[in-house]
């Protein structure tokens, strides 16, 4: 790319970006209640996207005999972690700390 390329590529960036960033607060001001659909899609869109991350990470894990059983230990993990904590983080921390254990030096 020459440089009045790459210079338009980084401002289509920056003002996608910050269009997005910015719209809502457009949209919605404060002390305006968002309609009820952007609410629900508030309330669904977390679980859905948790839930299409888990498949995107498991669509190339192969099931059989010993193979997926790291997988699968730390999806527990991350979901006992998570029931009990309540915290992301740790959810997601030691569920990759674990799994990658569990590759490097028990299922190697």
């Amino acid at each position: 790319m020459t440089i009045p390329q790459q210079i338009l590529t980084i401002v289509a960036v920056v003002l996608g970006t910050m269009t997005t960033r910015f719209l809502p607060f457009l949209f919605f001001p404060e002390g305006k209640e968002p309609p009820a659909f952007v609410r629900y899609l508030g309330a669904v869109l977390p679980s859905a996207v948790i839930g299409l991350l888990v498949v995107f990470c498991l669509k190339d894990a192969v099931f059989t005999g010993w193979h997926g059983l790291p997988e699968a230990i730390a999806i527990v993990v991350v979901g006992v972690l998570h029931k009990c904590k309540h915290n992301i983080l740790l959810s997601i921390a030691g569920g990759t700390v674990l799994y990658m254990f569990l590759v490097q030096m028990v299922f190697v």
